[in-house]
């Protein structure tokens, strides 16, 4: 006869168990510390991370059991114990803290004295536990053992003669990022985790190693030494290079943000951030920051007051109302700056405003939108389809979602790229093509049959099809795919708030931006633009703007803004403003300040509502930032006209061009520990060996576009389809290029 549950009013896939004599219903296969988690009843812990595997190797989590009267021989780790019905667990009794004691001497035996020099300082978990757990004095006299440590990149900072062997960092790399970089070496004592060859990390997500050690083996590279976590204030804000929109907190002292880490939201990042949203913020304090408002002045700069910047600026904005002016803004704006801009442009009588400066292809009248899947639920899909997206580099914790997909639930992923990338999950099924067949590609019958009938399908499409020459037939093409197979079409926002801008109304009803740069104008407001890098085309964009009075507001007083702008009014970055954004599934999220503006910068909103003001524009009339919120509530509504195609070119090779990792916008290339990080490669032409034989592997190839030319250092790699070149955006180098087609010859 089986034994009765203890209480059968419970689902039949829980069971009841009594931790410390509270009674707790878990659900069967989970472990005792889920259990005491959930409860809020503390363990004590260091190898567990509910992200990650059970290890089971710290042994701090040792707990006294019993099940039918009997108690365990032995304590047993929390974290590797399957609850059972009736199991009674004691996590304080004089068996369970005895053995937990124990546990925190052997720790302690080997680690080193020198949490006074130790940036973990403050907010280590050793630390935390050997004061509830250690003795005061040590019965060990032996010496203590030295690790060697390891450069492992410009990011993470090593001290492993502090290890106490957890392997978190080891589950991390494996599980989460999928490199595989760091494992144990040796045994016994002499056990010491690092990367086999000596080479820095390569992984996107290296960061979080330093969240998930519980010691101070791991540190912050970028932060190391510069202050104590009680000196810091923590500030909630956002990442701001994609289009996720990763919570974080900005670490703050005297208005200087010393660093980033990730803020919980299971929704968006989980418990993790890209180094891209961890770094960035270096970027912030480099030496060309706009830190004065200027103004050219017999063709040199002068620093000027806000009162003689304002004036400069409403003087060419009035003197070029209407359709001789046109409207430009980063997709990162933030929404409150956007809906100003948009205000700003209505009231001047302008049509000519947009964000979607890395377009090429406006024939569809295509804006942002919202993930037709919630984020969460595409890392929970049974196949997904990549189209024209290097997502690791895009969107690298989504790229991670993908891979505990097929990890956990066997997830199918197909892959229509012109490269083939390197992702750290297998590909179920890839077609390595030009661009200009990615929507041949998506025809493919046994493509649709595998993607047919899936319980949750989503086909993702990045920035190599949203912005190559013949976006609208790939995107009618992704329409169609989706249409006809049920899955989900989630195409990538180009920008951080792409989709809050396209809502906010930052669109042309007459120009946008490809047009306005045909028919140049007379007069343009740059905002948050670096213009030697961030436009599609960017030899069009200079010449347009060269010839016209340019009114920057800009985070940098750059050589390409210096070299363009008449006016250049230093406005606040997001870690310095509040602000709100609209991440990719269409949800508004807010940052508050962190950091101090530098010198005479103001926010973008003050900055607008001043120049407003200056104008006699109505509709600028509010005193505060709430003020602003109440008036553009609602968005302006846009009726977006189909604009000009791309030109696809004729003839050489077809381009792909791919956003470089750390190259995306003007504050990750200031970053300079992200500049060094092994991901940032050169300005190069990447061929297949087919391509290259006739120029020679290894030289260096000059690129003949029809923007411009350029000479590159030439790569020869199997990866890439034939007849592609394949080109990182973001550099100098690789700016004159445009799209479309090139000539590829040897220098």
């Amino acid at each position: 006869m089986s034994a009765q549950p203890v209480n059968p009013n419970l689902p039949p896939d829980h069971v009841t168990i009594f931790i410390d004599g509270v009674e707790l219903a878990a659900p069967k296969g989970s472990m005792i510390i889920q259990a005491a988690d959930k409860a809020g009843i503390p363990i004590p812990r260091f190898c567990y991370h509910d992200k990650l595997a059970v290890a089971a190797n710290c042994r701090m989590c040792l707990v006294d059991t019993e099940v039918g009267g009997r108690s365990a021989p032995k304590p047993s780790p929390a974290c590797a114990t399957p609850v059972m019905d009736g199991l009674k667990v004691f996590t304080r009794n004089e068996k369970a803290l005895k053995a937990q004691r124990n546990v925190m001497e052997f720790l302690l035996i080997n680690h080193p004295l020198d949490c006074p020099v130790c940036d973990q300082g403050g907010e280590c978990e050793l630390q935390d536990l050997s004061l509830g757990y250690g003795r005061s004095v040590s019965r060990y006299q032996e010496r203590k053992r030295v690790v060697p440590d390891e450069d492992i990149g410009p990011l993470v900072a090593t001290e492993m003669t502090r290890c106490i062997q957890c392997t978190r960092c080891i589950r991390f790399t494996g599980e989460i990022a999928g490199t595989y970089e760091l494992g144990g070496m040796y045994r016994g004592e002499n056990l010491q985790i690092g990367t086999y060859d000596g080479k820095p990390l390569t992984t996107e997500l290296s960061g979080n190693v330093i969240d998930v050690c519980p010691v101070g083996a791991l540190t912050n590279k970028v932060f190391q030494f510069r202050a104590r976590p009680w000196e810091l204030m923590a500030r909630e804000s956002l990442g701001y290079h994609d289009a996720m929109g990763s919570n974080l907190f900005l670490h703050v002292r005297r208005g200087e943000v010393l660093r980033t880490v990730p803020r919980d939201n299971e929704a968006v990042n989980e418990c993790w951030l890209s180094d891209r949203d961890r770094y960035s913020h270096q970027g912030l304090y480099a030496a060309d920051r706009a830190t004065v408002p200027l103004r050219k002045v017999d063709g040199q700069w002068k620093e000027v007051s806000w009162a003689e910047g304002l004036a400069a600026a409403a003087g060419i904005l009035g003197a070029n109302r209407g359709d001789a002016l046109g409207v430009l803004a980063h997709p990162a704006t933030s929404n409150e700056e956007g809906g100003l801009l948009a205000t700003l442009a209505a009231e001047l009588g302008t049509g000519n405003i947009d964000h979607r400066i890395n377009s090429r292809d406006f024939s569809d009248a295509a804006v942002a939108e919202p993930f037709a899947m919630p984020l969460a639920e595409v890392g929970q899909a049974d196949v997904v389809v990549l189209v024209g997206t290097n997502l690791r580099h895009e969107l690298p914790l989504l790229h991670a979602r993908l891979r505990q997909a097929q990890v956990k639930r066997n997830a199918r992923i197909h892959v229509v790229n012109p490269v083939d990338f390197d992702f750290t999950f297998a590909v179920a099924g890839k077609q390595i093509v030009p661009p200009s067949r990615f929507a041949e590609a998506l025809g493919d019958a046994a493509l649709r049959e595998a993607v047919k009938g899936a319980t949750r399908a989503a086909v993702v499409v990045g920035a190599i099809a949203e912005n190559h020459p013949q976006a609208a037939a790939i995107r009618a093409a992704a329409r169609d795919f989706a249409a006809a197979t049920g899955a989900a079409l989630c195409r990538i926002p180009q920008g951080a708030n792409a989709v809050g801008l396209a809502r906010a109304g930052v669109l042309p009803s007459a120009r946008d931006v490809a047009g306005m740069f045909a028919e140049p104008r007379s007069a343009y407001v740059l905002y948050g633009i670096e213009p030697g890098l961030d436009f599609a085309d960017t030899a069009a964009a200079l010449k347009a703007l060269n010839a016209a009075q340019v009114v920057a507001f800009s985070h940098f007083a750059c050589e390409s803004t210096r070299a363009v702008a008449d006016v250049i009014l230093p406005i606040g970055a997001l870690p310095e403003i509040d602000a709100t954004l609209t991440n990719l599934d269409g949800i508004e999220q807010r940052a508050h300040a962190g950091g101090k503006l530098p010198g005479q910068a103001r926010e973008g909103w003050r900055v607008l509502r001043a120049l407003g003001g200056e104008l006699g524009l109505p509709g600028f009339e509010f005193t505060d930032l709430a003020g602003a919120r109440a008036q553009l509530e609602g968005g302006r509504k846009v009726e977006l006209k189909a604009g000009k195609a791309g030109e696809p070119g004729q003839g050489g090779l077809e381009l792909a061009l791919v956003p470089a990792i750390y190259r995306t916008d003007a504050v990750v290339r200031r970053a300079a520990a992200l500049q060094a990080h092994p991901l940032n490669v050169e300005a190069r032409i990447v061929l297949n060996p087919a391509d290259a034989a006739a120029l020679g592997e290894g030289g260096v190839a000059k690129v003949k576009g029809a923007a411009g030319t350029a000479t590159l250092p030439l790569v020869a790699d199997a990866r890439v389809a034939a007849g592609v070149a394949w080109i990182e955006g973001g550099h100098g180098a690789t700016a004159p290029l445009g799209a479309g087609r090139v000539e590829v010859v040897a220098a």
